[in-house]
């Protein structure tokens, strides 16, 4: 079984950077697929960025492309999301979500398996 838990939200000022973790224990990242996603409050749950399989293949959603970076260690079997720029509509509790098989680098929120329990992110001033 997989196991993920996020960590690293917080209360940030626009223009301002986060860089959230994310720890997976069970399984090597090489054969998982890991996609970081958020949800604000009245709002579904939306994709954000991913990670995936032994190349290290990336995707990020329109919104954050030049504000967040994905990246991972291996050694630490540990996800990343750098988050720089920080705009207040990016407010919202960030999960990340695993799964051993996978077509697109980020699919949407029902083909993820393993989910950790979340980390708000607020941007405000």
């Amino acid at each position: 079984q997989v196991l993920v838990a996020e960590s690293g939200g917080g209360l940030v000022q626009p223009g301002g950077s986060l860089r959230l973790s994310c720890a997976a224990s069970g399984f090597s990242l090489d054969y998982l697929a890991i996609g970081w996603f958020r949800q604000a409050p009245g709002k579904e749950r939306e994709g954000v960025s991913g990670i995936a399989g032994r190349e290290g293949s990336t995707y990020y959603v329109d919104s954050v492309k030049g504000r967040f970076t994905i990246s991972r260690d291996n050694a630490k079997n540990t996800v990343y999301l750098q988050m720089n720029s920080l705009k207040p509509e990016d407010t919202a509790v960030y999960y990340c979500a695993a799964t051993e098989t996978w077509g697109d680098v980020l699919g949407p929120p029902h083909e993820y398996e393993y989910w950790g329990q979340g980390t708000q992110v607020t941007v405000s001033s």
